[in-house]
């Protein structure tokens, strides 16, 4: 199977991005799965139904949140009717919180991909353990017996955790892709038992910036200290990031991993396919 992880979408600039190359891009890679990370997708701070729906339309079989899933009271509601809407799985069981954290889905072939999103504990609003999380989340989907491909999001600041959620799962889940700090990493790699892993897939959005946001005032602030302008997000030529996976259909593990950086201002990468 072919699947593809593309990190935070931010901003007008990114959703440009997203709609102008995704759709060439999943056609060239024949991917069988997009999953993208949206969580800023609505003015650089949570989501709403019509910056969601411009992520569908381009290619996105998945979108996942995080920590400003809410940002957009709008989310609120309409993560209940979108199942292919995602936020963290790990919130507190006591809490009542709208949606769903995982979901298993089936591929106009047949495939059955699982998408789990995790919310890291390290730096971040804390919520539920992020192991025990994940470890509840795989017993509903195994590998193999009830999906056939899994992606797991570890949605978090600190790459030491990522790490840790990627050796926890090494084996047991086709991919684990880090989100948030809004950088690609160039540690892609597959795991010692199979599973595929990237610390940051990176945004899709304006590079010319500070992770995304216009950077004139954010230097300014640093530089003086003193109030600027509320942020807002910079609206330059973006750059489409994320990772290619690609998994054994008899086991479910990953067989190739590869970085997707195409537009923008970051060199170009994109994984020649073996006809």
């Amino acid at each position: 199977m072919r699947l593809a992880f593309f990190g935070d979408v931010v901003g007008r600039a990114g959703r440009a991005a997203v709609s102008e190359h995704l759709p060439r891009v999943k056609s060239e890679l024949q991917l069988d799965f997009v999953v993208v990370n949206g969580e800023n997708a609505a003015g650089g701070f949570g989501i709403t139904s019509s910056t969601a729906q411009e992520l569908f339309d381009a290619g996105a079989d998945c979108i996942t949140l995080g920590n400003h899933s809410w940002d957009q009271s709008e989310a609120l509601v309409y993560i209940e009717r979108e199942t292919r809407l995602l936020r963290p799985y790990n919130y507190p069981k006591s809490l009542t919180i709208p949606g769903r954290g995982s979901q298993l889905f089936t591929t106009p072939k047949g495939q059955r991909v699982f998408v789990v999103q995790i919310h890291g504990s390290a730096f971040m609003e804390a919520l539920d353990d992020p192991i025990q999380g994940v470890a509840a989340a795989l017993e509903e989907c195994p590998l193999g017996q009830v999906s056939d491909a899994i992606i797991v999001e570890m949605h978090a600041e600190a790459t030491a955790e990522k790490y840790i959620m990627g050796h926890y799962c090494d084996g047991r889940v086709t991919a684990v892709v880090g989100a948030h700090t809004h950088v690609p990493t160039g540690d892609a790699h597959i795991m010692a038992n199979g599973t595929a892993y990237m610390s940051d897939a990176g945004m899709c959005g304006d590079y010319d910036s500070v992770i995304g946001m216009k950077k004139g005032p954010l230097v300014q602030k640093a530089a003086t200290r003193l109030p600027v302008e509320r942020k807002s997000t910079a609206e330059g030529p973006a750059t489409l990031c994320g990772v290619y996976i690609e998994s054994d259909d008899k086991t479910g593990l990953a067989v190739r991993v590869h970085p997707i950086r195409v537009g923008g201002r970051l060199q170009p990468t994109m994984p020649v396919l073996d006809r």
